[in-house]
């Protein structure tokens, strides 16, 4: 190699490290810096103090659940219950789990195809024919695809301002996304959609003749014996109720009615009998296998959640916190917060 190709290779690796450098400092000035200085501190020894540190970066509330295989469950809060009246978290209390509920419609439709009440090869038009013309591809969209964000149905959530003013009956929202274009043809692409689940459960109401909570109810909740899971904020003591905080909202969004709430007790055993299996008769858990994720994160104004299992260490790991904001800084913010959680529970070798 002569010398001036010695040089030119040199010139290349230099040219290499400034781009990645300045790669770097772009990046790191459009990440919210705190989430970065969440990210930098050293790991805390225990799991409470992570919780602590979590209100110390900005959330007014966090409750954290962990269950290991063969050990107690383990509880954990930091910040308030109720900020105006001064409760502190409560790690029992209850919460809005948002979109977490598409784990329990996906089992129930898991069981509804097994007994044969539903097909996930019929169509949108097959079950709901008065979309055929006002959902496009209404007759090639199967139910599995919509239960794995396959239909290319534009998501009603994603109208302007929804969050502002949200829907709170099924025609509401489904007449945010009737006559438009679909995103792309079914089973394309991808894309994480609200109306998929919406009208999952209008179908299951349809078949069963009845809504499809009392389903989940009878052979969900009770065959766990989840008693603090609820279909909406009308069925419990709305003291209960966890407040949640939106930032550049004034009030407390813990009235708002926006779906399912729970405990973090309740999900995290419906997450590791989702994962073990035994929520599952026959071939159930072939078939929900073949649909859907065994874990999930939730997001509304005032709450986000995240619920996984971990198999590496054995462990259901919950977390809730009660602010969200705009520009969802706070989404990337609880991520940091949980894989510190799942870093510590690793770290002490405890599981």
């Amino acid at each position: 190699m002569s010398f001036g190709d010695i040089m030119t290779k040199k010139k290349t690796k230099l040219v290499i490290k400034i781009s990645l450098l300045l790669g770097t400092i772009i990046s790191l000035y459009f990440v919210p810096w705190i989430v970065v200085k969440a990210w930098i501190l050293p790991l805390p020894d225990t799991i409470q103090e992570q919780a602590n540190e979590a209100v110390n970066n900005g959330f007014d509330g966090i409750i954290i659940y962990v269950d290991k295989v063969n050990k107690p469950s383990e509880f954990y809060a930091a910040g308030w219950h109720d900020k105006s009246s001064r409760i502190p978290a409560n790690p029992h209390a209850l919460f809005k789990i948002a979109s977490i509920s598409k784990l329990f419609t996906a089992v129930a439709i898991t069981k509804l195809v097994n007994n044969g009440q539903l097909s996930l090869e019929k169509t949108l038009a097959d079950y709901l024919p008065e979309l055929s013309g006002r959902i496009e591809n209404a007759d090639k969209i199967t139910l599995k695809l919509m239960v794995e964000h396959r239909s290319g149905i534009p998501n009603y959530t994603d109208a302007d301002d929804y969050w502002a003013h949200p829907k709170e009956t099924y025609q509401e929202k489904i007449d945010l996304v009737l006559d438009l274009p679909a995103n792309f043809k079914p089973d394309n692409d991808y894309e994480y959609c609200n109306t998929n689940y919406l009208l999952l459960s209008k179908i299951i109401d349809k078949v069963l003749g009845y809504p499809n909570f009392e389903f989940i109810q009878e052979n969900i909740l009770n065959r766990l014996n989840l008693k603090n899971t609820f279909k909406s904020i009308d069925y419990v003591n709305i003291e209960d109720v966890m407040s949640g905080y939106h930032k550049g909202h004034p009030f407390d969004l813990k009235t708002d009615d926006i779906g399912m709430l729970a405990s973090a007790e309740d999900v995290g055993i419906f997450l590791r009998a989702l994962n073990d299996g035994s929520i599952f008769d026959d071939k159930e858990k072939e078939i929900y296998s073949s649909i859907y994720e065994y874990e999930h994160k939730g997001w509304v104004p005032g709450y986000q959640s995240i619920a996984k299992y971990h198999e590496d260490i054995d462990a259901v790991v919950v977390q809730f916190t009660n602010t969200t904001d705009p520009k969802l800084y706070y989404w990337n913010l609880a991520d940091v917060e949980y894989s510190r959680i799942i870093k510590i529970i690793k770290k002490n070798n405890s599981f």
